[in-house]
Parts: C-alpha cells; sequence; structure tokens
C-alpha cells in the first residue's frame, strides 16, 4: 500500500506544479488573414494621413531613400480614401506564418472629384512582427508607376 500512496504522490505533485502549457507563437489561418488584413488597413491609413516616415517603415526593397519615398507620396497624384471606401471585398491567401496574398478593392482619390476603385493584389510580408508591404505597390497605387512610355521618331532621310 506505501507504494501506492507514494506513487499517487509523486504523480499528483507532477501534475500540480508542472507549467501550464505555453500558447503556441503560431497562428491560425483565420487569425493571420484578419491580422494580415488590420496590418494592410494600417498602411493605407499611415498613408492617407500623410505619416510618410512611419510608411517607410512599413514597405519592402525599395530603391531610394526615405526622404525620396517620402518626397514621391507628398506629390503622388493619388491616396487612399477614407472610411468604407478604403478597402472593400478583402480576401487573404495565407502562403505561410509571415507571408500572405491579399486581394482587395481599394479606394484611391486624385484631384480629380470621387474615388477610383481598383482591385489587385498584394504580397505582404510579416517583419519584426508587423505586415510591410511593397514600395512598387504603394508607387502604383499612387500613379507613380514606371514611365514606360517613349515617344521614338522615325528618321527620315
Amino acid at each position: 500500500m506505501r507504494p501506492f500512496i507514494l506513487m499517487l504522490t509523486v504523480i499528483l505533485s507532477l501534475a500540480c506544479f508542472s507549467p501550464a502549457p505555453a500558447k503556441t507563437p503560431y497562428l491560425s489561418a483565420e487569425e493571420l488573414q484578419a491580422e494580415a488584413q488590420k496590418g494592410f488597413g494600417e498602411i493605407l491609413d499611415l498613408w492617407r494621413d500623410g505619416r510618410y516616415d512611419q510608411l517607410f517603415d512599413r514597405t519592402v526593397a525599395g530603391k531610394g531613400s526615405k526622404e525620396q519615398f517620402v518626397r514621391k507620396l507628398a506629390t503622388a497624384a493619388k491616396k487612399p480614401a477614407c472610411c468604407w471606401e478604403k478597402m472593400q471585398e478583402v480576401k487573404v491567401s495565407v502562403k505561410n506564418d509571415y507571408t500572405v496574398t491579399l486581394r482587395a478593392k481599394v479606394g484611391m482619390e486624385g484631384e480629380a472629384a470621387g474615388t477610383d476603385h481598383v482591385t489587385r493584389s498584394f504580397k505582404l510580408q510579416k517583419e519584426e512582427g508587423v505586415w510591410c508591404i511593397s514600395q512598387a505597390d504603394i508607387f502604383s497605387l499612387a500613379g507613380e508607376g514606371r514611365k514606360t512610355s517613349k515617344k521614338r521618331t522615325a528618321k527620315n532621310n
């Protein structure tokens, strides 16, 4: 009987004093989707509010400096719309814990009256716990895309 009581005491003490299971650092697909959508909304809000320095910190892989980035966006033809027009019809596809593709209809305000809507996909990457977007995607939405059309003139001899 004594060995049984001793064994029971050991088992109960281990159960009572063992640490609680830690929450896994991994999120479910639904949590990642909601987190990425929120991060994208924050990116659009920073841009709309003119907080370009903070927006620069939420971008990935740009060629220019922070000052060039700020200057381009400050003079850009378009910026995100407010409120319910900011983003609609959002769908997030999770690739892994650090990469998602977000497809949304984004409202953009420009010099003309009214809001233009653009539906497209954006690749978001999580860096140091924060969702980031490529500078190319920002410049494309802002109307600062590459100027590839050059006039070619034929030489007449």
